[in-house]
């Protein structure tokens, strides 16, 4: 097995991860397999319990795994599929070290970080890499490593120990350390700065860590007096020093990095001369490229609680970029945090109550992602209402679905105080309730967790179209509520119609509107299974509906993972349907500014 290791110095926040992900693109083009591990630092036992202010959104694997956002970067680029294993937290090491001292498993000797912490962290990634998660038989050829956190912090000291060993213990010919680092650009004086970077491969290297590679993230390409003098002092050839400059989209990251000739450095490090060819990424390099020059807009409103983070529904905006590029439509997403629509702003802001319906009313669709809390709940209510009303393609995830039938219930049913017990625990008409499983005093990993599996109630219908005419579907979930199966007869008799149940039949799990352009809402989080080039069916649906080009697709019956199928249903023409085209483009692009190759209102944090 050998071994890439990724770390990150001076800040934070430098895209260690898309670096990483990247890294893997580049070495499977090659026709290397690839596996991943996030190595976080922090204490948690996982991400599960963690606010998406705090740390970005969840992301949830097939086996239930709650982790890092980056395992979903891994995922996305590298089209494979992690376990929780993947994700190593010091929460993990020092409960597992502790299980065995408790056990007498070390005989009576003083348990200690080093050797007995940084001896578990080597043996878990020893093993997690030998894991295959390509679909494959047998281990990958390559495991890319990421360290989070930046080198320096406390936190961080037993993995760094660890690795060390671990890098003396592999020996040089099976490891290779790629150092992700800043090299700012001062406006006073305009040029170039290497001395954060000097300072952070000074740091790594008394640390036992010398890196082969140094990636450096800049605005522009690194001058070749910069190389040279980061050569200097860093002592990495000039050929191994690549710059990771401020792109329009991340899936130009790979390309910047064989453009520069990073795997054979990468190949080179890891003794692998057998492996003499170019990088194929002709599909990647096309995606790329594409996405850049779409003009004709698509604008999806994100009403949620955490829109002041974009990295709290990281997922889901990639699901959308996914299912927008194949309609060959610039995405706009117009942020529309969920509260600003509800009375009570109206009282206390009027503008702000004002400017969030004219970003609602201005959409093209409506997307209300999973959550949890009561703050902002009634806004996502009144957003349902509003597109279930006004016939705008809407879509429902997780929290969103249930919102659906609570509108769907007051509004229809006349049930005025229909609810979730989540929200009000009293209520006489409770929509949505607690799973009778699910635990009310442990919060860690005690949801509906991971892949299950949904079967078709009904085949003609929107979503089983979509997904290609299937019996059933496999997605990911995590939730702890439901909605309640003694009020779905109720609700299928006012004309809701639930087209998706799990093997009990109890759990709803896909709900459609019947005569609406498209109102779907599941319990499931199909984001977490999209894909560039193969974007998820219900996203894809939503995209199309928005554009006006569902009913076409519909009716070619063809699988939504036949990205060459979908052109044939999509024009680059004008679209026949509701789609609000204020300006061209580039006024488009300068007037909202660049989210990860996803044009926004600007109210999510860019970067």
């Amino acid at each position: 097995m050998k071994y890439v290791l990724v770390t990150g110095g001076v800040v934070s926040g430098l895209g260690k991860g898309v670096t990483a992900s990247s890294i893997g693109v580049v070495l499977k083009a090659c026709g290397l397999r690839v596996t991943s591990i996030k190595i976080d630092p922090y204490l948690n036992t996982d991400a599960g319990t963690m606010s998406p202010f705090e740390h970005g959104e969840v992301f949830v694997l097939d086996d239930g795994g709650e982790v890092d956002l980056d395992l979903g970067n891994y995922e996305r680029f590298l089209d494979i599929k992690l376990t929780r294993d993947n994700n190593i937290t010091t929460g993990k090491i020092y409960r597992s070290v502790i299980d065995k001292e408790r056990k007498g498993d070390y005989l009576g000797k003083t348990v200690q970080v080093v050797p007995h912490i940084t001896d578990a962290i080597q043996e878990w990634i020893e093993r997690v890499a030998m894991i295959p998660v390509d679909g494959k038989e047998g281990p990958a050829d390559v495991c890319v490593i990421e360290l989070g956190g930046t080198i320096g912090d406390i936190e961080s000291m037993p993995f760094i120990e660890a690795l060390g060993q671990f890098s003396y213990r592999v020996g040089p010919g099976n490891f290779c350390l790629v150092h992700v680092s800043l090299v700012p650009v001062l406006n006073v004086v305009g040029e170039q700065k290497t001395k954060p970077t000097q300072h952070s491969v000074r740091g790594l290297r008394g640390l036992g860590l010398t890196p082969n590679i140094l990636a450096c993230r800049s605005t522009k390409a690194l001058d070749e007096n910069v190389k040279q003098k980061l050569s200097q002092f860093c002592h990495v050839p000039a050929a191994n020093i690549v710059t990771l400059y401020d792109v329009s989209n991340i899936w130009h990251i790979p390309l910047l990095l064989r453009n520069q000739k990073a795997h054979k450095a990468i190949l080179k490090a890891l003794n692998l001369p057998c492996v003499d060819r170019d990088p194929d990424l002709k599909e990647w390099t096309a995606r790329a490229e594409l996405c850049d020059m779409l003009h004709e807009p698509v604008r999806i409103a994100m009403v949620g609680k955490y829109t002041g983070l974009s990295d709290s529904y990281l997922s889901v905006l990639k699901a959308l970029l996914h299912a927008s590029i194949v309609c060959h439509r610039k995405l706009i997403v117009e942020w529309v945090p969920a509260a600003d629509l509800e009375d009570a702003t109206a009282k206390e802001s009027p503008d702000v109550y004002k400017a969030a319906w004219n970003l609602l009313k201005g959409a093209d669709g409506v997307l209300v992602p999973g959550g949890f809390g009561d703050r902002g709940v009634q806004g996502k209510i009144l957003a349902a209402k509003y597109a279930r009303e006004n016939r705008i393609p809407f879509f429902g995830i997780c929290l969103g679905m249930q919102i659906a039938v609570i509108e769907f219930a007051r509004s229809v049913l006349g049930l005025q105080d229909a609810n979730s017990t989540e929200f009000d625990p009293a209520t006489a008409n409770p929509c949505v309730i607690f799973m009778p499983e699910g635990s009310k005093t442990h919060m860690g990993a005690t949801m509906r967790l991971g892949s299950r599996r949904t079967y078709f109630q009904v085949i003609d219908c929107k979503s089983a179209k979509l997904y290609g005419n299937v019996s059933s579907v496999d997605e990911r979930h995590r939730h702890r509520y439901e909605v309640n199966p003694d009020m779905v007869p109720q609700l299928e008799n006012s004309g809701l119609l639930f087209v998706g149940k799990d093997e009990t039949g109890q759990r709803m799990e896909i709900v459609e509107l019947p005569g609406h352009p498209y109102f779907i809402g599941v319990q499931f989080h199909p984001e977490f299974k999209s894909r560039p080039g193969k974007p998820s069916a219900l996203f894809l649906g939503l995209v199309l509906a928005a554009c006006g080009q569902l009913e076409p697709f519909l009716q070619n019956s063809v699988r939504v993972n036949k990205v060459t199928m979908v052109k044939n249903s999509v024009s680059n023409g004008p679209s026949p349907g509701k789609v609000h085209q204020k300006g061209n483009g580039n006024a488009i692009k300068a007037a909202n500014g660049l989210l990860n190759g996803v044009y926004s209102n600007g109210n999510g944090v860019h970067f």
